[in-house]
């Protein structure tokens, strides 16, 4: 084992356990152990400060124990730390023993918080001493004591502090006051206590407190508050006072509580100054503890009561810092060197005041004058002057200043006094300036002195100057120092800043983004420095629409710009040098706004209506679309589509935006259409727009009226009996066109010679106007005329037959009848009996013959000529009373009449006889008179079938034949007895309609556009007979 030894007197020996290393060793370790080891129940103690680093040494193991430097710091024998480690930390090699890393502090510790003797705060510790190979290990305690440093503030119990002072007190009557607490203690706690006078104002001899400190028997200092004055509280009842507690530590520590002392609410003699006001002179810098002065002051009183002590009265606080006054001896020292540069007197009073309770005392003034030595340098200070202006030790001066112009200010001081502040200045060095003297000031010196120029700068030459001024004192010794000054040449601005262009033009594209570049403009300046530096603005009439970069130009706008709002910005730009005065230069910027397709095509309305008459003629215009396109240009090239037109019978036109129509508008089939017109511009991408076409196809008079009920071919059986507004047939029509053109009128225009019909204009109602008679009996023929009030009229004809009989006994005579009244023309009337009509020329005859007799032989002759003409008529009429005319078959085939030609067959004519048919007039004549009845239609001699065309029935009607046209129908079955079928060629219908253009002779019976027989044109439709 390493030989340790007990050395030190302050180790003592603890516990050990030891090993023996091999049976010859036993018992020499044995005796070692016995004389090397330290006595037992002995520890280890040191000293360590608070809130020290780490790594602090605090002290050595292994010398303190007094081991034998063998094995120490070979590894041998190594050291442990088996407690304390959470503040201290020991080297396992050598045994030195530091501060660890985590800090110390005295006062939180919980050990040394209620300890006051310095030796009582400790830490302790446990270190082991371990052999080789831990052959045997020693423990030992340890303890360091923890010495306090000045890191807490003296603090009182409470911020605000009171007491109570009863008024009339003597002065000098003392209060407790409450004490302050240092958590530190020894020279680190409290050390004093101060007491600053009234807040209410500055200290002076009204005031009516002082601060005493005492040291009580557990040694503390124990604040008193002695009166010192006449207490009045009538006159003031309060007073705020500042006491302030430090420690004695280094640096010092202090706080301060509000006292304030509440009057409650009395040593007549107080001590007297020697003088009222003390002088004394001294030299400043005067060492310290240099006696000053000593002032004396008596009092009358003996005792504690005559006992004078001298404080500082009203005295600032350098006072109190640079003095000491002797309280016992009156005597002022210098505690501190004086500056008379910084307090050239020291004026304040001293308080004497005796140990009475209260205390009384006196006051003193001190002047105190501190003498100048020369022991400061002359100050050279450079300031601007007017215009130029010196900053950082520079000044600007212009190129163009005359000779002798001041361009700074040099004010020369010196803190000492005399002669030590007279100053003499100079410029050193070859450079074209002075100094002269700035003039006569009321003021004293310091002097000044401007800084003139003595010849002309040019900046192209020399562009700066480096002036030394320097200052020497007249002290003795003197003393100097020197200023500088640069002076930099300013170039002066004479020139303007100018652009390349004085115009520019720049196009730029509509919907811009916010900030976007428009163009960069550039000016130049020949001069340099500011003066070339160039600041760009815009005039106002840009109007905030854009913005520049002032120190690049560029123009940027504002926000989005809207061609279509504005297309075109014209503006000045302003470039403006940094110069003084500020020269400046112009320049125009237009921008042209360019297009983008941003906006689509409008429609002036969503929906367009058109009403468009019908039978308007193919690729006629049918209305016009407005569209239009705030873009210009591409964007605003506009093409024009029909869309949802299902017949494709519209088109449109690009240029004016006319809506054609292909096809002719028929109001029957269609009245309305609807269908769509898109506008699309020629923009990128395409924008387009659509519009509603609503189309109304107006009604035109293109319909004659069309007879549904009763077929031509029909006819109606009238009893004799009938009488008066006896409803005989209703003629029915329709009109495909609508409104006043749709409106129709029937009339009689024919077959009613008699009267015995009327028809309601309105309804087509065919009644009996008169009771029948005898000769009314047969086949009567009316001819109806149906006419619609458009403009112009459009007519249709109606054939009506009506058989006034008892019974229909011969149907098949009545056929024929009505089938020869087919062919009969229109303007000749069939009706009633033609035997009938013979008798009654008969009784006329007679009744003639009667009166002629008994007249005279003139009359007789008349009346014979009369009875010729008489007779003549009859002929002409095609009826001959008692003639029998022979019976032939009036359906044999027969050569079809002659048609009327124009206006040349007049009314009455007789027709022109056919040279091949010469032999067979009379007998068609014959023929034609002898016809009573027409044959029923459903008679199988007529053939069934109906021809789909429209022959011109004017033609047929007016043929100067009266027996109809027919021809063979070879495939229809024939007739009994008979070898061909004779099939009238007649239309299928009675519908007539017409324009008034035809045969006015032949056809019409009335001067209006639709005659009494015919019409325009002639058409027949498919009848159903009744």
């Amino acid at each position: 084992a390493p030989s340790r030894h007990s050395q030190s007197p302050g180790v003592m020996g603890s516990r050990s356990i030891g090993a023996v290393h091999s049976a010859r060793c036993y018992l020499v370790l044995i005796l070692q152990l016995l004389t090397q080891l330290p006595r037992a129940n002995s520890v280890l103690r040191y000293r360590v400060a608070e809130e020290g680093p780490a790594d602090v040494h605090i002290g050595n193991v292994a010398s303190d124990l007094g081991l034998s430097t063998s094995g120490i710091g070979t590894g041998d024998v190594t050291f442990a730390l088996e407690s304390g480690s959470e503040y201290f930390k020991i080297d396992n090699v050598t045994g030195e023993l530091t501060t660890g890393s985590k800090r110390i502090d005295r006062e939180k510790l919980p050990q040394c918080q209620m300890i006051f003797d310095e030796n009582e705060c400790f830490l302790n510790f446990e270190v082991s001493v371990i052999g080789p190979l831990q052959s045997w290990v020693d423990l030992f305690d340890g303890r360091i004591v923890v010495t306090d440093i000045n890191d807490n503030t003296p603090s009182f119990p409470s911020p605000v502090l009171t007491l109570s002072v009863e008024e009339n007190r003597p002065i000098g009557t003392l209060y407790l006051l409450p004490t302050a607490t240092d958590r530190d203690f020894g020279r680190n706690g409290i050390d004093r206590y101060e007491l600053i006078q009234d807040r209410a104002g500055p200290a002076s001899r009204s005031s009516v407190f002082e601060l005493q400190v005492a040291d009580t028997p557990e040694g503390q200092k124990q604040p008193q508050l002695i009166v010192k004055g006449p207490l009045d509280r009538e006159a003031r009842d309060s007073y705020e006072l500042v006491l302030r507690v430090g420690d004695g530590g280094n640096p010092p520590r202090s706080s301060q509580a509000l006292l304030r002392v509440s009057i409650t609410d009395v040593n007549d003699n107080s001590p007297r100054f020697e003088r009222a006001v003390y002088e004394a002179e001294m030299p400043e810098n005067t060492p310290p503890g240099t006696p000053v002065l000593q002032v004396r002051a008596a009092d009358r009183d003996v005792g504690v009561n005559g006992q004078v002590e001298y404080v500082f009265g009203a005295a600032t606080e350098s006072v109190r810092r640079l003095l000491r006054l002797d309280e016992a001896s009156g005597w002022l020292s210098v505690l501190h060197r004086i500056d008379r540069e910084e307090v050239s007197q020291l004026r304040f009073t001293i308080t004497a005041r005796d140990r009475g309770q209260p205390p009384r005392t006196d006051r003193t003034t001190v002047v105190l004058n501190v003498r100048d030595e020369n022991d400061n340098v002359p100050i050279v200070e450079i300031r601007k002057i007017g215009r130029i202006l010196v900053r950082d030790g520079a000044a600007m001066v212009p190129e163009n200043v005359l000779v002798d112009t001041p361009v700074a200010l040099v004010q020369v001081s010196d803190r000492d006094q005399g002669e030590n502040g007279a100053v003499t200045c100079t410029v050193v060095g070859d450079v074209p300036f002075t100094l002269k003297p700035a003039g006569e000031t009321a003021l004293a010196p310091p002097p000044k002195y401007f800084l003139h120029t003595s010849a002309l700068l040019d900046y192209e030459a020399t562009r700066e100057y480096s002036v030394t001024i320097v200052a020497v004192d007249s002290g003795s010794p003197s003393l100097s120092s020197n200023s500088s000054l640069l002076v930099r040449v300013v170039d002066i601005n004479d020139h303007a800043p100018t652009f390349a262009q004085s115009l520019v033009e720049v196009h730029f594209a509509e919907n811009n983004a916010p900030g976007e570049r428009v163009v960069t403009v550039v000016a130049t300046d020949a001069d340099s420095g500011k003066n070339a530096e160039i600041a760009y603005s815009l005039d106002p009439s840009v109007n905030g629409a854009f913005y520049i970069d002032a120190d690049h130009g560029d123009i940027r706008a504002t926000g989005a710009l809207d061609r279509e709002q504005r297309e075109r910005y014209e503006f000045r730009v302003i470039a403006r040098d940094k110069g003084t005065p500020s020269l400046q230069g112009s320049a125009t910027v237009i921008v042209q706004v360019t297009d983008r397709n941003d906006n689509a095509p409008k429609f002036v309305q969503e929906v367009f209506t058109f009403y468009v008459k019908e039978n308007l003629l193919t690729n006629s215009p049918v209305g016009m679309v407005t569209v239009t396109d705030a873009d210009e240009g591409e964007n605003a090239e506009l093409s024009l589509f029909v869309e949802h037109d299902e017949e494709e019978v519209f088109s449109i036109e690009n240029n004016t935006g006319t809506i054609f129509s292909s096809a002719s508008f028929d109001r029957e089939r269609r009245s309305t259409y609807s269908f769509r017109v898109r506008a699309v511009d020629g923009g990128e991408p395409p924008r387009s727009a659509t519009a509603t076409i609503s189309l109304f196809v107006t009604d035109e008079n293109d319909n004659a009226p069309s007879i549904t009920s009763p077929a031509n071919e029909s006819y109606t059986l009238l009893p004799p009996a009938s009488g008066a507004r006896t409803v005989v047939r209703t003629v029915s029509a329709s009109d495909g066109d609508t409104g006043s053109n749709a409106d129709l009128r029937y009339a009689l225009v024919g077959g009613n010679p008699f009267s015995l019909f009327e028809i309601g204009s309105s309804s087509g109602v065919i009644t009996l106007a008169e009771p029948l008679e005898r000769r009314h009996r047969g086949l009567h023929r009316l001819v109806v005329r149906v006419n619609d009030s458009g403009v112009p009229s459009l007519c249709a004809t109606a054939l009506v037959h009506v058989f006034i009989n008892e019974s229909l006994a011969n149907a098949t005579l009545v056929d024929a009848q009505v089938a020869r009244s087919l062919a009969v023309p229109l303007y000749m009337d069939i009706a009633g009996d033609p035997d009938s009509e013979r008798a009654l020329g008969k009784q006329r005859l007679s009744v003639a013959i009667g009166v002629l007799a008994g007249a005279a032989a003139v009359i007789l002759v008349i009346l014979l000529v009369v009875t010729a003409r008489q007779c003549g008529a009859q002929g002409k009429n095609g009826y001959e009373a008692g003639k029998k005319e022979p019976e032939e078959d009036f359906f044999s085939p027969q050569p079809p009449p002659l048609l009327a030609q124009g206006s040349q067959n007049e009314r009455g004519r007789k027709p022109r006889r056919d040279k091949r048919n010469n032999g067979t007039a009379k007998s068609e004549r014959s023929l034609y008179s002898g016809i009573m009845t027409v044959n029923d239609p459903s008679s199988p001699r007529l053939g069934s079938r109906h021809h789909q065309s429209s022959p011109d029935l004017a033609r047929h009607y007016k043929s100067s034949s009266p027996l109809p046209a027919v021809h063979l129908q070879p495939n229809s079955p024939p007739v009994e007895g008979k070898k061909h079928q004779a099939v009238q060629e007649l239309p299928p219908t009675n519908t007539f309609t017409g324009n008034g253009t035809g045969n006015a002779d032949a056809m019409s019976l009335s001067s209006d556009q639709c005659s009494d027989y015919g019409c325009q044109t002639v058409k027949y439709s498919k009848q159903v007979r009744t």
